[in-house]
């Protein structure tokens, strides 16, 4: 499956703040970091946790959202 991480910096934070907006049960934004990649690892991190947890639990994986359109260039 493949799960969209948003990254964005955050002013008020002074860091880049992570969000999994396919993870609704999860307080976010989920994780952060100084950079673009060092959020990018932790994001991923976090991800692997959250996949691992509720397969560990059980619970079924939530299914990835499209946050867009596809669109068909010629």
């Amino acid at each position: 499956m493949k799960y969209t991480i948003i990254i964005q910096w955050s002013e008020e934070d002074k860091c880049y703040v992570v969000l999994l907006p396919d993870f609704n049960n999860v307080m976010q934004p989920c994780t952060h970091g100084e950079t673009y990649e060092e959020a990018l690892k932790n994001g991923q991190e976090v991800l692997e946790m959250l996949i691992e947890s509720c397969l560990a639990e059980g619970e079924p994986l939530p299914k990835p959202q499209v946050l867009g359109k596809f669109l068909k260039v010629a």
